[in-house]
């Protein structure tokens, strides 16, 4: 989180909660994300196999005002307009282009009838159809992700993450962001920690339809490993699980992620449901217009920790937000809108929202006002945050650094 105003930003969930916990509601809820900035959003493969773009990120979700999702949103474009070196008048053109994406989106989406918005889903290439940037461009930029997303196969995370010993592959020993879990330390009682990851495997696969369960059970669980991944997730537990299918040449990794407590539970209340496992996986097949056929949840371990399960890599793919024009962070600031509003649509009521947001740029106007004020705090709070550090008052460790491209698993 020290590395940027921006990073800082990402790992600030809670933080954003507890101020806009004091702002006015116009009281029309929606399931929210929680933490809906720039970079919790990306591409995966869907179930019917086409690259699809969506939220990624559902480890914060609850029902809530959907103008705290909004927010959330527009001001991660004003800050990383400028950690991309962009003046202010391109600052709030990007940030205005995302809230008037998602009104404009809304307000289709209040026309459309209920089947129609649930079947309504965003492949790459449905990006074509988006203004804004050159179409050569585009489509250069569009096809290198394409193949770049469809390179993160199971196949592909065997190599990167196992090795082959004896005839077997195990996951290999990469510190400070992959460790086996037959190396932990003895106080650790390896042992004892797999046993308990296989039991709480056991209960998930009830989580998850016959089918799918008939095809996971195909499957043999052959390693166990600790992935340490993006900023918001460190601290928490986070696993990965190797699974041997027909072959050696035939694997399926999975990621087991603890769910804690949503931090927006403090101002709006706990979750309907009694696991945070299943807190996040039900706000995610909600909100996403395609979810991962692997995607459910367990109780683990001797103190009942609340996991959710989902497949480490499936054709997945992120924008690199370190770098980019202001032509291209306006297109992808429409594409966040856009995708924003159909998960809203999906759980909320679109015709009311819509007639909230009205057809001209008044709300346009004063998200981005809004999204002005809180980069401005959100520079502040990192300011106190490394000064902290500096002074001694947080403490802090580093063992090694984590890239973009681990942070996104």
């Amino acid at each position: 989180m020290r590395v940027s105003a921006f990073t800082f930003y990402r790992g600030t969930a809670g933080i954003m909660a507890s101020d806009l916990a004091g702002t006015p509601r116009c009281g029309l809820t929606v399931q929210l994300g929680g933490d809906a900035h720039l970079s919790n959003f990306g591409a995966y493969a869907s179930p019917s196999r086409q690259l699809v773009f969506d939220a990624n990120d559902f480890d914060e979700t609850l029902p809530g005002p959907f103008e705290w999702d909004v927010k959330r949103l527009a001001a991660s474009f004003t800050i990383a307009a400028k950690e991309l070196g962009l003046g202010r008048s391109d600052g709030r053109k990007v940030t205005a282009m995302s809230v008037a994406a998602y009104r404009k989106a809304m307000a289709q989406f209040a026309r459309q009838g209920f089947l129609e918005l649930w079947y309504d889903f965003m492949t790459t290439d449905d990006l074509h159809d988006i203004g804004g940037m050159d179409p050569a461009d585009l489509t250069t930029r569009i096809d290198r992700f394409n193949r770049r997303a469809r390179a993160h196969t199971n196949l592909q995370a065997l190599q990167k993450l196992a090795e082959e010993v004896d005839g077997r592959y195990q996951i290999r020993s990469d510190p400070p962001v992959l460790f086996p879990m037959r190396e932990l330390p003895s106080e650790y009682d390896a042992p004892k920690l797999e046993k308990a990851v296989h039991e709480g495997f056991e209960r998930y696969k009830a989580t998850i339809s016959d089918d799918r369960r008939t095809l996971l059970e195909r499957f043999t669980p052959i390693d166990v490993g600790i992935k340490v991944v993006g900023v918001g997730s460190v601290g928490t537990r986070c696993l990965i699980m190797l699974l041997e299918g027909r072959d050696r040449k035939d694997p399926l990794f999975l990621q087991v992620k603890e769910a804690a407590p949503s931090v927006l539970e403090a101002h709006l209340g706990p979750s309907e449901y009694n696991t945070h496992g299943r807190r996040v996986v039900e706000g995610q097949r909600l909100t996403q217009a395609q979810s991962d056929i692997f995607l459910g949840w367990a109780e683990a371990g001797p103190e009942d920790r609340h996991f959710y399960f989902r497949q480490l890599r499936d054709w997945k793919g992120s924008v690199d937000v370190s770098v980019g024009t202001a032509k291209q962070a306006g297109f992808y600031a429409q594409i966040c809108g856009m995708t924003l509003a159909r998960g809203h649509a999906r759980s909320g009521d679109p015709v009311a929202i819509s007639a909230y947001l009205g057809k001209g740029d008044t709300f346009d106007r004063a998200i981005t006002d809004f999204s002005e004020a809180y980069a401005a705090q959100n520079d502040r709070d990192y300011e106190a945050f490394v000064q902290a550090i500096d002074d001694g008052r947080l403490e802090v460790s580093t063992t090694g650094s984590i890239s973009d491209s681990e942070a996104a698993g």
